[in-house]
């Protein structure tokens, strides 16, 4: 056996912003969930599952957001996913008939059959519709750990302007993990990756060790890092810092030469929801009659060209243990040349999408399960770490200050401060200070109404505050969706605003809106003072 010369941390970001339509079927938003659980959460804690079982010793880290852990927690959302699966095990059954004179296609119609099931059992009978708790067997047992996030994912480097609103996402964010897991967590996933040096107090106070950074959130540090992304850093406050490794997220990554383009795996944008006869399809597809993705897709990549041949699992996997041996064979040369000019073991940290792993890389928890079994039992200089273990074994580091950045396009705010949305930043801004002026004004609501609207208000502004919304406006895609929850919530927290300073709260309204944007039960509006 090697000597263990460094290390390789995973980070997932587990993250999606609240949606939650009590009012209405009709949101085809609320599907997002629904994917990310088939083929990202479930997927991988049935790896974590065979890991154990198997007694293969590895690590990961998740950042589990306060969104998604209050869908997840949702006891509508529960509901609506299991419908979800009911339907598309019918939708397979039918199409085990349709394709019975297609002996491949029939195959994989079997297989989707089969999947759909065994997830329904798994969410039901296995965990009880409670993934949380499955996710938190896994850090108790010591294999997973979890960090947090902004209570919203609200973007670090824009809300800075109202310092207080930065305190509020981080001090929410915490006491929702609190809450969930039952501790307090250690390290955040900066939303964006997005870092400004004026939130490093707030993370102190709130007993925040370390954050998730971007590659030149390091290499820009000043003074510049002696080991660049390949240690920590500590900030003048006392945070510690990881930088995203380059080299290995640009394997996984990349689109053009990273592992998820290889030809035998599962092509993402040919589903039968588009391919199949529109009358046949159209009880599986978008309530208004539109062509939505079903999850049942039929195609390998196989080129770029237009001709798709059929996916065959078998070769998926094949190209999923070759290309676990070479993310293997690159991180051992890379830790070996690295370790002969470091005074400590390097450190590669591999920070990803969670989502990118099954939901847009349908292989890539069968990918991460060899690669763990790979590097227990094969000959590697290295071994799987989290940041908070590689902390506390390596305690000495390098004070610097880290670059304000983010993880979007060119690295800084553009993503979410452009002419495409640049509108929406004063409404967040000056709802930002109504808030804190409400908590001024109301520094002692204890009970009763008044203090039940100003929770709801300080709900309101964090949903507004959302990074997703701008995000998905610059990106074009669901914009009329992303545009309307920033109006619902700027107009719900202005309402409730004047409603609060004239001591008229309609009570149908706020009972209304609460219903609808049920998340954060122990929020105290008073963190803004």
């Amino acid at each position: 056996m090697q000597t263990k010369k460094g290390y390789v941390s995973f980070v997932l970001h587990a993250h999606l912003p609240f949606i939650h339509h009590p009012e209405s079927d009709d949101y085809l938003e609320e599907s997002w969930l629904y994917e990310a659980i088939s083929e990202t959460y479930i997927p991988l804690l049935n790896n974590f599952q065979k890991l154990v079982d198997e007694k293969v010793d590895f690590r990961i880290t998740m950042s589990m957001t306060p969104p998604l852990l209050s869908m997840l927690d949702n006891k509508l959302l529960q509901k609506k996913y299991i419908n979800y699966l009911n339907k598309l095990i019918e939708l397979s059954k039918k199409e085990i008939k349709r394709t019975a004179g297609d002996e491949r296609l029939n195959k994989l119609s079997k297989y989707y059959y089969d999947r759909y099931s065994n997830d329904l059992h798994v969410f039901k009978d296995v965990y009880n519709c409670n993934l949380i708790n499955a996710f938190k067997h896994f850090q108790d047992i010591g294999v997973l750990e979890i960090i947090t996030c902004g209570a919203t994912h609200g973007y670090f480097p824009i809300l800075y302007v109202n310092e207080k609103t930065i305190r509020a996402q981080i001090a929410v964010g915490v006491q929702t993990y609190e809450r969930y897991f039952g501790r307090k967590p250690r390290g955040i996933w900066l939303p964006e990756c997005g870092y400004v040096p004026e939130s490093d107090k707030y993370l102190k106070e709130f007993g925040i060790e370390y954050i998730i950074t971007e590659s030149h959130g390091i290499l820009y540090a000043d003074p510049t890092p002696i080991y660049g992304t390949f240690a920590p850093i500590v900030s003048p406050e006392g945070v510690i810092a990881f930088g995203r490794d380059i080299e290995s997220s640009r394997q996984v990554w990349s689109s053009i030469n990273g592992y998820p383009g290889d030809f035998n795996y599962r092509e993402f944008y040919r589903d039968i929801g588009y391919d199949a006869d529109y009358d046949y399809i159209k009880p599986y597809i978008a309530h208004n009659g539109v062509r939505v993705h079903t999850g049942i897709k039929y195609y390998r990549i196989t080129g770029k060209s237009e001709f798709k041949d059929y996916y065959n699992p078998q070769w998926a996997k094949d190209s999923a243990h070759m290309q676990a041996g070479h993310f293997l064979d690159s991180r051992n040369a890379q830790i070996e040349n690295l370790s002969n000019n470091m005074d400590t073991p390097p450190i590669i940290l591999c920070p990803y999408d969670a989502e990118l792993y099954g939901h847009w890389w349908y292989e890539g928890p069968y990918w991460l399960y060899i690669l763990f079994k790979k590097i227990y039992y094969d000959d590697c200089n290295f071994q799987l770490i989290t940041p908070s273990e590689y902390i506390d074994r390596y305690p000495n580091m390098q004070v610097s200050s880290p670059c304000r950045s983010s993880w979007g396009a060119n690295g800084y705010s553009e993503v979410w401060l452009n002419q495409t949305n640049d509108y929406v930043h004063k409404h967040l801004h000056v709802a930002g200070d109504r808030m804190c002026e409400l908590a001024w004004m109301f520094p002692d609501e204890n009970e009763g109404i008044k203090k039940e609207a100003l929770n709801q208000a300080a709900r309101e502004l964090l949903l507004a505050q959302s990074s997703d919304w701008l995000f998905i406006i610059t990106n074009g895609t669901m914009v009329d969706y992303a545009k309307k929850r920033i109006k619902d919530h700027i107009g719900r927290f202005t309402k409730l605003y004047n409603q609060i300073k004239s001591d008229t709260i309609d009570e149908k309204f706020l009972k209304d809106i609460q219903k609808k944007d049920c998340l954060f039960p122990d929020i105290d509006y008073r963190i803004y003072r």
